[in-house]
């Protein structure tokens, strides 16, 4: 434990939740440049683990100094609902069978409830759960949910247990501007996992450090081999964990971070390697990620990630690719934004495989306009142009940039 808590890895900020508005009687405006991009405030509010110094404040105590109860449960809600023209479809990678609808109602694409408040003079929790999510109503999960330690043993080291995003060390997905995503987190699978995470600052550098599972957040098996069922789950798959960290530092007015990330997945097999097979195959990757701010208003951001997978596909080869992308949010007024995103990704040597790893091949240019009805309410109209040729198939699965993935899409995105 003396030395986790040395290494450290920096927690990273959740998304929009007006509980902490209502709990210190502030506008969302004091942390958000514009919802859900935080400004420096916002980032100083993340740094001092959700809260600000008067968090006791309207607490309950009864009398009792071991007890600080909020007045009410912190609980806030985030809906989206959408309308996309667009041009990709879902194909079935064996038949060929399309399915597609020009214009395609998303609404609701999203409710979730999200809950935050600081439990002790150091300890927070944060959690959001989903009721629905593109499309799949009826649906329970919960994602972001973990308990934070701001100064682990009198060290000043930031200590977080729970599930989150190891995307989160650079840039949260959670807080960005467009409806399009940081695409190499996702198909580099960086995203939800169960962990710890440590952090702390040396000098000018921020050191991070952090084991998690491995498997995401989503298997889990009953425990039998006693000769009866148990009632406690194996949340992971093997007794390995993956490590990744972060070494971030500023340059002048620019942020510099680098990123390694080591552990293991199981390979692909099946159709068009859409099916998990039983090898524990090595995956690691490293990263560069640069961000800063031009005068008061413009924030950018720049990605990039190599990828390794060793033995994916074929258990003698070693398949590498590249991805990233970047990013300008340029706040306006207190009523439009405007964002524009980048991505690029190279399939690299799962090019050419016959697999649904081939369509990691990408380059978008979104651009993004956001119209401020109230701070905590927004009109959504975002426009997608896929820069790469489609492909006819050349395989025998039906693989690879079949259609485009332009798209035209209007909505709202509301936190209350």
């Amino acid at each position: 434990m003396a030395v986790l808590v040395l290494a450290g890895l920096a927690p990273g900020p959740a998304g929009a939740i007006p509980a902490f508005a209502r709990q210190y009687q502030m506008s969302c405006a004091a942390c958000h440049a514009a919802f859900p991009r935080l400004n420096e405030f916002g980032e100083q509010f993340v740094a001092m683990n959700y809260r600000l110094p008067n968090w006791k404040a309207g607490t309950v105590s009864g009398g009792d100094d071991m007890l600080a109860l909020p007045a009410s449960v912190p609980f806030a809600m985030r809906a989206q609902a959408y309308v996309q023209r667009r041009q990709a479809g879902a194909i079935d990678v064996v038949t060929g069978e399309k399915t597609s609808a020009g214009t395609d109602i998303q609404a609701p694409y999203l409710v979730k409830l999200l809950s935050s408040a600081p439990l002790s003079d150091h300890v927070s929790y944060y959690f959001y759960g989903i009721f629905a999510e593109k499309g799949e109503n009826g649906l329970t999960i919960i994602e972001d949910a973990w308990f934070s330690h701001d100064d682990v043993f009198g060290t000043g080291t930031a200590m977080m247990l729970g599930q989150f995003q190891v995307s989160d060390l650079m840039f949260p997905r959670e807080l960005r501007m467009t409806f399009q995503d940081y695409m190499v987190y996702r198909m580099g699978g960086l995203t939800y996992d169960r962990g710890v995470l440590f952090s702390r600052e040396a000098g000018p550098l921020e050191l991070a450090l952090g084991w998690v599972n491995g498997n995401g957040i989503e298997d889990n098996v009953g425990i039998n081999s006693p000769g009866y069922k148990r009632p406690d789950h194996l949340f992971d798959d093997d007794s390995g964990k993956a490590v990744f960290g972060r070494v971030g530092t500023r340059a002048g007015p620019v942020t510099v971070g680098l990123f390694a990330y080591s552990g293991s997945q199981k390979n692909a097999t099946g159709p068009a390697g859409t099916g998990h097979g039983p090898r524990d195959t090595g995956k690691t990757a490293v990263g560069l990620d640069l961000s800063g701010k031009a005068g008061d208003r413009t924030w950018w951001f720049a990605q990039v990630i190599r990828n390794e997978w060793d033995g994916f596909l074929d258990p003698a080869r070693k398949y590498t690719w590249t991805g990233g992308f970047i990013g300008v949010d340029y706040v306006h007024s207190d009523k439009w934004t405007f964002s524009c995103l980048y991505n690029h990704v190279d399939a690299g040597d799962l090019a050419g495989t016959d697999t649904v790893y081939e369509g990691l091949d990408m380059r978008t240019l979104t651009l993004t306009a956001s119209y401020y009805f109230m701070r905590n309410v927004k009109g959504v109209i975002e426009a997608n142009a896929d820069l790469l040729d489609t492909v006819a198939r050349t395989g025998t699965y039906y693989t690879g940039h079949l259609e485009g993935e332009n798209y035209f899409l209007l909505g709202f995105d509301a936190a209350f």
